[in-house]
């Protein structure tokens, strides 16, 4: 579809050099580079864009002077697709902790099309981190579109009638949407909103926002003013001692409060962004800290109980000393593996072995329906072994037949039942799905129930769109660790990567609240507590009836095995929405646990949660 996609952008702008712009141009006509110079992804957006949708080129032509070109006979099809040129761009970033609120508000003009003619327009929209879409608004001259959440029931009707080029996800980062007969020469004013996660490492939090914008989007009429903007404001929640590291952009600082800062840029430019937005900033501490912060609910929300969120930071890389580990990969090769998703696969698990300790110890374990191991007994983690590992791994191709995921996971967990002094860890990763995953869950629930007091740690990874996802979700929720997936060939490695790394960097385990433990009016949304990594804050979140505890600790067992207690400041949060940076986690932890329980009253709970 993304190769469609690119595809008609380049018909696109081969077909715009009809258009007669004038001799008082700014830009010249849009010249596709060199075809050794092109990226696959070339034509797809790295910024927000509107393409004319162009399936007569007889249309296609300047909407106020007329070029009166030669004819044209024949159609595109499939139709081609014409960028608009864009007047004006505003781009409002609203950062929480690790979540950031994006709106994108911009005017864009059909250039392209006789000013007695139409044509469908359709809306790109990329992504960053973990983006999720939360609405797209447009206003014409004479009407008005907006976006809406609809249950399941309500959406059936509509998936009936519903085209794919109407709209959806072009990759898992890129939503596209399609606006019905737009007349030549209008200008279109649309807003765009959309959440995605800021990157932590080492006490420093990183936002890039797509915002790479084409030459040929510059409206080629000189006297057309051009007014890019962007407006960033930064609220850490608990954390203290804000200091911004580096800016894309040049922002000026307009606030600072305690946590709080602002920062604004304006220009009259001659041409647009060609770099993506990107800010970090660092939160000063340098052992684990953390806090509560609290709110009440809106008078619109469907449960009326408080909130709270309890985050807590790993600190600097100084303070940190990770666990000796004990790591088993279970990597699925079954058929539907083959190709790059395996090469990919094997890459990222020799990676993460570079990246063991000589005394930690490490096995792969490769599947189908058959079961292949790389040794008998766990492996110490020396170079000599880890060569010999990678050599294994990269003769191992996917193997046809079925897939069975219990035998491994059984023989992983026997391999790590009676390890002392280091944690041990899992990681799953699989495309497939199979027939028993929740008696897995639940046979892996009481097995780690009973496992002692550094049970195994289960990370899993799931690879395109056919795995149940809510399986490798539920199972790392049991297993206290990470999941992860990527949906798209392209991402694999680098989410993959992520994964691992994170979950090699383990700095506190058997994390417990002690409010959790006797308060019955408290209901967390996870089950069990993940462990804190040096790459990422852990937020834990919840809702509760009347008062929340006054005193509340954190306990944990560090690195070198030694007991971790601190205590949590609670707040109230005044400028921070709960409620909206806690949306995608509470829904993503409902929806694995309504599938796990098959529980119809969750189901409900995940709708009105979305809506």
């Amino acid at each position: 579809m993304a190769e469609d996609f690119a595809k008609a952008v380049e018909d696109g702008l081969k077909l715009s050099k009809r258009i007669y712009l004038g001799k008082d141009r700014a830009v010249a006509p849009p010249k596709p580079p060199p075809p050794m110079e092109r990226s696959p992804d070339f034509y797809l957006p790295s910024a927000p864009m509107v393409y004319a949708v162009i399936s007569d080129p007889r249309i296609v032509d300047n909407p106020d002077l007329p070029s009166y070109q030669p004819h044209v006979h024949g159609r595109c099809d499939p139709p081609a697709l014409i960028p608009l040129q864009m007047s004006r761009v505003v781009l409002d970033v609203d950062c929480y902790a690790d979540t950031a609120f994006i709106q994108v508000s911009g005017k864009w003009r059909v250039h392209c099309v006789m000013a007695s003619r139409s044509c469908d327009c359709r809306i790109a929209l990329p992504m960053g981190d973990q983006g999720s879409i939360l609405g797209v608004e447009v206003d014409l001259p004479t009407k008005s579109y907006s976006t809406e959440l609809n249950g399941v029931e309500e959406s059936k009707g509509i998936q009936k009638i519903a085209r794919p080029e109407d709209g959806g996800f072009l990759k898992p980062h890129i939503f596209t949407i399609t606006i019905p007969q737009i007349d030549g020469g209008t200008n279109i004013s649309i807003k765009l909103r959309w959440s995605q996660k800021l990157s932590y490492n080492e006490g420093q939090f990183s936002l890039t926002v797509p915002f790479r914008f084409p030459e040929y989007v510059t409206p080629a009429i000189k006297n057309i003013s051009k007014k890019e903007k962007i407006q960033l404001n930064v609220s850490s929640g608990i954390a203290t001692g804000i200091l911004c590291k580096a800016t894309s952009h040049p922002l000026k600082e307009i606030r600072r409060h305690a946590g709080n800062l602002g920062f604004l840029y304006e220009a009259e430019i001659l041409t647009w962004s060609n770099t993506d937005f990107s800010f970090s900033y660092s939160v000063s501490s340098g052992n684990i800290f953390g806090g509560i912060l609290l709110q009440s609910p809106s008078l619109y929300d469907y449960d009326q109980r408080d909130m709270f969120c309890i985050y807590l930071f790993p600190g600097s890389q100084q303070s940190w000393k990770v666990f000796r580990k004990e790591v088993i990969f279970v990597v699925d090769i079954s058929n539907s593996m083959q190709g790059r998703p395996l090469e990919i696969t094997k890459n990222a698990i020799s990676a993460a072995l570079s990246k063991l300790s000589p005394e930690d110890s490490f096995n792969i374990i490769a599947f189908s329906s058959e079961t292949f191991l790389f040794s008998t007994s766990m492996a110490l983690a020396s170079e000599e072994a880890i060569e010999k590992a990678t050599e294994w791994i990269s003769t191992k191709y996917s193997v046809g037949g079925g897939t069975n995921m219990f035998i491994p996971l059984e023989k992983a967990a026997e391999m790590l039942s009676n390890i002392h002094g280091s944690l041990p860890m899992i990681f799953l990763v699989t495309d497939g799905a199979v027939e028993d995953e929740r008696n897995i869950c639940d046979w892996m629930k009481k097995r780690l129930t009973n496992g002692g007091s550094l049970c195994p740690r289960i990370h899993t990874f799931g690879i395109g769109s056919f795995c149940n996802h809510y399986f490798l979700r539920v199972l790392a929720m049991i297993g206290r660790g990470e999941y992860g997936a990527a949906c798209d060939l392209d991402s694999i490695e680098d989410q993959m990567q992520k994964l691992f790394s994170k979950g090699l960097s383990t700095v506190l385990a058997n994390i417990t609240i002690d409010a959790f433990d006797d308060h019955k009016q408290i209901e967390v949304y996870s089950s069990c507590i993940p462990d804190l990594s040096s790459e990422s804050l852990l937020t834990i979140c919840g809702r509760y009836r009347g008062s929340f505890p006054d005193a509340i600790k954190a306990k944990g067992i560090l690195g070198d095995l030694s007991s971790f207690v601190t205590d949590l400041k609670i707040e109230r949060a005044k400028d921070l929405p709960l409620d909206r940076v806690l949306a995608r986690q509470q829904i993503d932890l409902l929806t694995a646990k309504a599938w796990f329980s098959e529980n119809k009253q969750l189901d409900e709970e995940v709708c009105i949660t979305a809506f």
